[in-house]
């Protein structure tokens, strides 16, 4: 269907059909996993795959953290033992910062990113000029089997060389740039002091970075559509954007949540929390990965027409630890709080420092009561926070609704030298 402004049909799918299709092939995967992966057969021992049939049962699971990937490929390498084939069945093997290393294996476009190039208006027989990394990541080789898949010529041009790769795109002419905002940026003010003729890009695919709304519209001065694409090295392509510019799209292979940062708690559409995704990939199956982004879910299906749920894009890092007196402090710790207590709705941790010492203080937002419950309450609370923490914090009762949506478990307020 390439010649339709839709990849594929699952893109239109009904919703509650998508939902019903996702889990049916969840319950497989998960048996699959948990028959072949060493890692998935000792996390999942206590589950039973056929109990996992709606979004509200994935909390069953436990939840595998980006953040944690180095750690266990240290221990068990090289893969963790995450993967269903054998490391030297892969096609190719990755190191990421960290160093985290990730695989790939045979198929076409495994990494799934040609849904975000055929959004952004890619086609047969562009030309696309691929700036993303080659070197041990994935990036470049992501994009570069997308474009294959859709078929089109790559440019394989990487990072760096700002003066040849102008060069390259005043005589190759190709039509289309893949990379981060800001390279394309660094790009076109280049070719402006040379007067290089960079004028037949005319759609750019952008990751890795956040793609400011004056940048996007600086790119539109030059002729330029740009679109973004949400992917990691693990998981390939999480959500991408469409000509309508409205929020990101999942894509059709993944189960995404978002959840309290620190919890595995589903947090209500329309909340910040942290972005956990599940892949249907038979050979690398993550299960409840948190990626330690953050974003929120938007209400409704895409003006475009493609009806999967959409986020709302990179709100910040969910990874808020910090230390305080000396001991670090994790929104895992706080999410435990809010366990022991029912009646807290949302808490945030604030931490700041008054006459050159650190303080601690938790926001609940609960349901007050009258008399003296409130107070004994606090006092409650404030025993559960030192007894996990090791440390004193005072504990502020407020109304539901009084803290903002915007993710943070713990708000450092402490000047930065």
């Amino acid at each position: 269907m390439l010649e339709s402004e839709y990849y594929d049909e699952l893109e239109t799918r009904d919703p509650e059909e998508r939902e019903i299709q996702l889990f049916e092939g969840l319950g497989q995967h998960l048996k699959t996993a948990k028959d072949d992966s060493p890692y998935f057969q000792d996390l999942l021992k206590d589950i039973t795959p056929g109990d996992i049939k709606t979004r509200a049962d994935l909390v069953q699971l436990p939840i595998t953290r980006k953040s944690d990937l180095g750690g266990l490929q240290k221990d068990t390498p090289p893969l963790a033992g995450m993967t269903n084939i054998a490391p030297n069945n892969f096609l190719r093997l990755y190191q990421s910062p960290g160093p985290a290393y990730d695989p790939e294996a045979k198929g076409r476009d495994w990494w799934r990113v040609g849904r975000a190039l055929h959004a952004a208006g890619v086609r047969p027989g562009d030309i696309i000029h691929n700036t993303f990394s080659y070197h041990l990541t994935p990036a470049g080789m992501m994009f570069e089997t997308a474009a294959h898949a859709i078929g089109c010529t790559v440019v394989p041009a990487g990072t760096g060389q700002t003066e040849q790769q102008v060069q390259a795109i005043a005589h190759l002419r190709p039509s289309v740039y893949a990379g981060t905002p800001s390279f394309l940026k660094v790009l076109l003010d280049r070719a402006a002091e040379e007067g290089a003729d960079v004028g037949s890009l005319t759609k750019a695919v952008v990751a890795a970075e956040a793609l400011p709304e004056a940048l996007r519209q600086d790119f539109n001065g030059h002729g330029i559509q740009c679109l973004q694409a949400y992917a990691s090295a693990d998981l390939g392509l999480i959500a991408y954007e469409s000509k309508a510019m409205d929020g990101l799209i999942i894509d059709e292979r993944l189960i995404v949540e978002i959840v309290r940062p620190g919890s595995g708690e589903q947090v209500p559409d329309g909340d910040i929390g942290e972005v956990i995704v599940t892949t249907l990939n038979r050979e690398y199956p993550l299960i409840r990965f948190a990626t330690g982004d953050l974003s929120s879910v938007m209400e409704g299906a895409s003006p475009c027409g493609r009806t999967a749920m959409r986020l709302t894009g990179w709100k910040g890092r969910a990874d808020q630890s910090t230390k305080v007196k000396g001991m670090f402090v994790t929104p895992t710790q706080i999410a435990a709080v809010l366990k022991r207590h029912a009646e807290i709705g949302k808490a945030r941790l604030v931490v700041e420092q008054r006459g050159g010492k650190d303080t601690m203080t938790l926001l609940c937002e609960v349901i007050v009561g009258n008399g003296g419950g409130d107070d004994q309450l606090a006092t409650a609370i404030a025993d559960t926070l030192q007894s996990l923490c090791n440390l004193k914090g005072e504990v502020d009762l407020t109304e539901p609704g009084s803290l903002a949506n915007d993710g943070l478990v713990i708000e450092d307020k402490r000047a930065v030298d």
